[in-house]
């Protein structure tokens, strides 16, 4: 862990002193510095980022790090190194007022979605953020990204408690709940959207908190981690011309718990029997199958057509306007509490992180 404490610069900033941030490299682009003399990409060193980002020693705050070793490239993110990410902040909890997660941009979705269920009772900010460059790199978005992702860690309102309290990505000047967005774009800056709830904060020469959005603070909540996620599940995507065969060999796989149904439209199937027989024999089996759009933006509407009240009738559950992301961190940490099949199917319903309108 390496410690750096800002100085102050002026006298009235007694509170601002005492915050603290913890920043947690796990991988990614945004961790990764060119040395000059080799022209390698080298990991994470706090610094290498100090001489990168000098910006950081303006921010009077006391600021620790620490890294994954090794890095984890993101494309290898999996609910093991999520238990780590939740047990890391769980420790630190009472030490620091806010997290930035430096994440590869890959599956911080992913990452956020898990964490904002694996931490219960969060009221502190945990914030995601990467970049699509490397820091160092003349043109990297790394520096706005993390400067501001940190800024917003450490935001208090007047009665020292957190602007923020919950889990966020941060990127491209917009702060997003982190359950909530998809990554759209691996060549731009603007990587992230939030399509069906609106941005929380948007950072411009300031940053402006939309507070109405953003969860409420509750000083009588105690941080509670939970660290297994049952990964016994599929993301099972509609085309048109899908062959039977494939998809009864995928629904009577027997450790199968739970399917993410990704179907047309407003949640629309095939009107064809053996689909409906097949969907049927899964959800009479215990299979929890989730009904999400594959429409970026949009919620499930099963009773509008007949092509979605058949999957109604079949036991499929609405999973309204979550995230593919978010349906698969849920289901999986739902699982993961060994709950019943049909207390599952009741909670995916339910709004429990703010991940569904």
């Amino acid at each position: 862990m390496f410690t750096l404490f800002l100085p102050h610069n002026t006298q009235n900033m007694a509170q601002r002193r005492q915050t603290s941030i913890l920043l947690i490299y796990t991988g990614g682009t945004i961790g990764m510095i060119r040395n000059p003399l080799t022209g390698a990409l080298e990991s994470f060193n706090f610094d290498h980022l100090l001489r990168h980002v000098p910006e950081l020693r303006q921010f009077n705050l006391d600021i620790s790090s620490r890294a994954f070793n090794p890095p984890i490239d993101s494309s290898d993110m999996n609910p093991s190194l999520w238990a780590k990410l939740a047990e890391v902040i769980y420790t630190n909890y009472e030490r620091y007022d806010g997290f930035v997660v430096l994440h590869g941009t890959d599956t911080m979705a992913f990452t956020a979605s898990a964490l904002s269920f694996m931490l219960e009772g969060l009221m502190k900010p945990v914030i995601l953020t990467g970049s699509q460059l490397p820091i160092g790199v003349l043109r990297t978005d790394g520096k706005e990204n993390l400067l501001t992702a940190i800024e917003i860690a450490a935001a208090k309102n007047e009665d020292g408690t957190p602007v923020v309290p919950e889990v966020c990505i941060y990127f491209h000047e917009k702060l997003m709940r982190g359950n909530r967005c998809t990554k759209i774009s691996a060549d731009s800056f603007d990587a992230f959207k939030s399509h069906n709830c609106p941005n929380l904060a948007t950072a411009g020469i300031e940053i402006q908190y939309n507070r109405h959005l953003i969860k409420p603070y509750d000083a009588s909540a105690k941080l509670k981690p939970h660290y297994a996620m049952d990964s016994n599940i599929i993301i099972f995507s509609l085309f048109p011309g899908i062959r039977r065969e494939v998809v009864q060999k995928i629904l009577e796989g027997k450790e199968l718990k739970g399917i993410i149904f990704r179907t047309f439209g407003s949640g629309n199937a095939p009107q064809a029997q053996w689909l409906i027989d097949a969907l049927t024999e899964a959800t009479r089996q215990g299979k929890v199958i989730v009904n999400v759009t594959q429409c970026l933006a949009g919620s499930v509407k099963m009773s509008l057509y007949e092509a979605g009240r058949q999957l109604l009738e079949a036991g499929i559950i609405s999973g309204h306007d979550i995230t593919v992301e978010a349906a698969l961190a849920k289901m999986m940490f739902l699982l993961g509490k060994k709950l019943s099949p049909d207390e599952v199917r009741r909670q995916m319903r339910r709004n429990i992180a703010g991940e569904i309108s």
